[in-house]
C-alpha cells in the first residue's frame, strides 16, 4: 500500500525484544493484534508477565496482580514491596564502567556518568537527603533543568521512599509556588540559572522568592551552573548548603527502603493555564511496570542503546526519559534551547540509537528546509519519536524523506496523567503515514460516540475501560479522591475520559485530531483542530496558527476564527486570506473555512508547547487575560494581548483595525 512508510524486517522477532517476550510467553509466532487483545482482557496474566520477564526486584513478593476491576480503586500488586530506584539503577546488561548518562547543554560542556559513577552520586546524595532529615514520604523539589544533578536527586529522593517534584526554571515564581504549595517540600534544590541559546538567564530572585513563598522548606540546596560560585538571599529558617555540600564524602552504603507498590514516587501536574495545577501523584510500581513495557517493548530499547526525547524536568517525558536504565539502555539529556540543525548533529555525537521529539520541532525542521541525514550520520538511529501535538502526513513524508528511510517512526499520544502512551508504535506493526500504529499493550482504548458506545472508523472520544498500573495512586491532598474522579470518570463512570478526540481504524491505527474540550462544531459536525493546523500551517508563509469556534446561544452555526502567525516581515492581505481559504476549502471541505482570520505576532503555548486553544476562546468570549491562563504556565504569556484586545474591540461592535 502507498501509505506504508516501514514494515518490520523479516528477522524482527528473533531481533526485537518483543520478540523475544512473545518467545517467553510460549507465543513466539502471535501477531500484534491477538497480543493487543489478550493483554486487555487477561491483565492480571499479562501484568504479571511483564513482572516476571523483566525480573522485578521486590522486597516483598505479591499476594495478587490486582484486586478489584472497577475504576477508580483498583489496588496493582497488593502486599508487594519495592523501590522504583533499585530497579532503575540495576540497568542490567550493562558493566560498571560503560556510560548510562551522557549530558550535553548550553550552559557547561558535555560530560557522562558510567553504572558505577551514577550509583555512586545517588549513594552520596541519599546519604546527605538523610542528613538533612528526609524521610519516607517527605517531599523534596527540583528547581533544575535536565541535567544529571536533577536525574541524581529524583533517584536519591526514590531510594528513600520520599517524594520528588521538580520544575523547570524556566517556569516563574508563581507558577512554580501555585505547584509545590500544595504539597509542602522540605527540601528544595536549585540552580542559581541557566543559558537558552546565547542568553544568559539568572534565577536567583526567583529561587529566592519561590523559597520565601514555601514555609514548609527546612533546606536549600543550590547548584552553581550558570556561575562559578552560588550566592542568594537567605530566608529566615532555612539551611542552606551547597550541592557538593549534599553529595560529600560518607561511608554510608547505598540501600533502598522497600515501599508498597502504589507508594507516592513523584508528583507531577497539569498544565495549570487554568486554576491550580492538578498535582497529579504516580506510584514506584504503576510507573516502573509501564516504563518497563513501554521502554523495552514498544521502543525496543535495551542494553547498548542510547535513548533521547527533548525534554525539561516540567514535562512528563523527562520522568519516561529517566526510567530508561531500567532496561539497560542510556539516556542522553539535552539542556537548552531547541536547535533545528544542532539536535541532528547531537544524535552523531551521542551516539543516539532513538531520538523523540515533539511534533512542532519535526514540522519546523521540514519548513526550514533542514535535511538531518545530509548535517550527520544517523546510521545508527533506528527509532525516531514524536509526540506533544497530532503529527500530520508531511511530518512523516518528511521523516522517511529527510531523515532516514530504516528508522522507526513512532508517533504516539498519551499525558501526564500516566506518564506514557497509550498508543503509539510496536517493532511488530508497519508505519502507515499520519496514523499512530496501534493502542499499547496494557491499555484498553477505545473511541466512544456521545451515547458511551464504543466506535470504529469514526470520530469519538479517547477513553480508557480497564485500569492501568500507571493511572495516578491520586491527587495530593484529594483524601475522598473526589477531584480525582471529577477528572477523568465524570463523563463516563468507571470509564476514564481523557479529553482527546481519537479515530480508531478497522486495523487498530489510530488518529488523534485534537481535544475534545476545543472541538469545532460546524452545523452538527465535529471538526478536530489537527487538520486545520495540517492545512494552515503547510503554506510557506504560516509558522503557526490557532483556530477556535464561538458558538452561538442561539443555536446558530456560530464563528469559526482562524489566527496566524506569519514569517518575518510578512504581512495578511487579501491574496494570503484568499490563498488560505482555498486550501482548506479543497484540502479539508466549505465547513473548514473560517468566518476571520487574523494575524498574530504568536500563538499562545504551554511550556511543553501545547497550543492554548480552550484558554484563548474564554479571552474570546469575555474571560479576563488572568483568569483565563496562568502567565506562569506559559512560553509566551505576552501573546495573549492581541486576543484580549480583539475581545474589547468584538465586544465594543467596532472590529479590528
Amino acid at each position: 500500500m502507498d501509505d506504508v512508510l516501514w514494515t518490520p524486517p523479516a528477522d524482527v522477532r528473533t531481533r526485537s525484544r518483543i520478540g523475544r517476550y512473545l518467545t517467553d510467553l510460549g507465543r513466539p509466532g502471535e501477531d500484534y493484534a491477538a497480543l493487543w487483545e489478550w493483554s486487555v482482557t487477561d491483565l492480571p496474566g499479562f501484568w504479571r508477565s511483564v513482572w516476571n520477564h523483566f525480573g522485578v526486584i521486590a522486597h516483598d513478593q505479591p499476594t495478587a496482580v490486582l484486586s478489584g476491576a472497577a475504576m477508580p480503586g483498583v489496588r496493582w500488586f497488593p502486599g508487594a514491596t519495592l523501590n522504583y530506584a533499585e530497579n532503575v539503577l540495576r540497568v542490567p546488561g550493562v558493566a560498571d564502567d560503560e556510560p548510562v548518562v551522557l549530558a550535553y547543554g548550553q550552559t557547561r560542556a558535555a560530560s557522562r556518568l558510567t553504572k558505577a559513577e551514577l550509583r555512586e552520586q545517588v549513594r552520596r546524595v541519599r546519604a546527605g537527603l538523610r542528613r538533612l532529615g528526609v524521610g519516607r514520604g517527605d517531599r523534596v523539589a527540583a528547581y533544575a533543568p535536565n541535567i544529571p544533578e536533577t536525574y541524581v536527586l529524583m533517584l536519591a529522593t526514590a531510594s528513600l521512599g520520599a517524594v520528588f517534584s521538580s520544575c523547570a526554571p524556566e517556569f516563574g515564581t508563581r507558577s512554580v509556588t501555585d505547584r509545590w504549595r500544595q504539597i509542602e517540600p522540605v527540601v528544595l534544590v536549585a540552580v542559581d540559572g541557566y543559558r537558552y541559546g546565547t542568553r544568559s538567564v539568572d534565577r536567583r530572585e526567583e529561587v529566592a522568592a519561590i523559597t520565601a513563598a514555601l514555609p514548609s522548606l527546612r533546606h536549600v540546596v543550590r547548584i552553581p551552573y550558570l556561575n562559578a560560585e552560588v550566592e542568594g538571599a537567605q530566608s529566615a529558617g532555612v539551611e542552606a548548603t551547597t550541592w557538593a555540600g549534599l553529595a560529600g564524602n560518607t561511608d554510608e552504603p547505598l540501600a533502598f527502603d522497600p515501599v508498597p507498590f502504589d507508594h507516592p514516587l513523584y508528583v507531577l501536574y497539569s498544565s495549570g493555564t487554568t486554576g491550580l495545577p492538578k498535582p497529579i501523584v504516580h506510584g514506584h510500581g504503576g510507573i516502573l511496570l509501564e516504563h518497563l513495557k513501554m521502554l523495552a517493548l514498544h521502543h525496543d530499547l535495551g542494553p547498548g542503546d542510547r535513548f533521547f526525547w527533548y525534554s525539561t524536568t516540567g514535562w512528563m517525558m523527562w520522568n519516561f526519559l529517566a526510567s530508561a536504565p531500567a532496561v539497560g539502555a542510556a539516556i542522553v539529556l539535552y539542556d537548552g534551547a531547541p536547535d533545528l540543525e544542532g539536535t541532528w548533529r547531537l544524535a552523531q555525537e551521542s551516539g543516539m540509537t532513538y531520538l523523540g521529539t515533539s511534533a512542532p520541532f519535526l514540522l519546523a525542521c521540514r519548513k526550514a528546509g533542514v535535511v538531518p541525514r545530509e548535517l550527520a550520520d544517523l546510521s545508527r538511529l533506528r527509532g525516531v519519536g514524536s509526540t506533544g501535538a497530532p503529527l500530520p502526513d508531511e511530518g512523516f513524508d518528511w521523516v522517511y524523506r529527510a531523515v532516514s528511510d530504516t528508522a522507526q517512526l513512532q508517533s504516539l499520544s498519551g499525558g501526564t496523567d500516566v506518564c506514557t502512551g497509550f498508543v503509539g508504535g510496536s517493532p511488530l506493526v508497519p508505519v502507515y503515514r499520519g496514523q499512530i500504529s496501534c493502542r499499547a499493550l496494557g491499555a484498553r482504548v477505545a473511541a466512544y460516540d456521545p451515547s458511551g458506545s464504543p466506535v470504529v472508523g469514526r470520530l469519538g472520544e479517547l477513553v480508557i475501560t480497564a485500569p492501568m498500573p500507571s493511572m495516578p495512586v491520586g491527587f495530593w491532598n484529594d483524601p475522598d479522591g473526589s477531584r480525582y474522579r471529577e477528572a477523568y470518570f465524570d463523563v463516563y463512570p468507571g470509564v476514564w475520559r481523557h479529553g482527546d478526540w481519537i479515530t480508531i481504524s478497522e486495523r487498530g491505527t489510530c488518529v488523534i485530531t485534537g481535544r475534545s474540550d476545543a472541538t469545532l462544531n460546524r452545523g452538527g459536525v465535529r471538526l478536530g483542530t489537527a487538520e486545520f493546523y495540517s492545512v494552515v500551517e503547510g503554506l510557506p508563509e504560516v509558522v503557526e496558527s490557532v483556530v477556535i469556534h464561538l458558538e452561538d446561544p442561539a443555536g446558530g452555526p456560530g464563528e469559526l476564527l482562524l489566527f496566524v502567525a506569519l514569517g518575518e516581515g510578512l504581512e495578511l492581505d487579501d491574496a494570503l486570506r484568499a490563498k488560505i481559504v482555498a486550501e482548506l476549502r479543497t484540502g479539508l471541505s466549505p465547513r473548514h473555512v473560517p468566518d476571520e482570520i487574523y494575524q498574530v505576532r504568536a500563538v499562545p503555548r504551554t511550556l511543553s508547547a501545547k497550543k492554548l486553544e480552550v484558554p484563548v476562546k474564554k479571552i474570546l468570549t469575555g474571560t479576563p487575560v488572568a483568569a483565563a491562563a496562568s502567565a506562569g504556565a506559559l512560553a509566551n504569556p505576552e501573546s495573549l494581548v492581541a486576543f484580549a484586545e480583539l475581545a474589547k474591540k468584538r465586544a465594543a461592535n467596532t472590529g479590528p483595525d
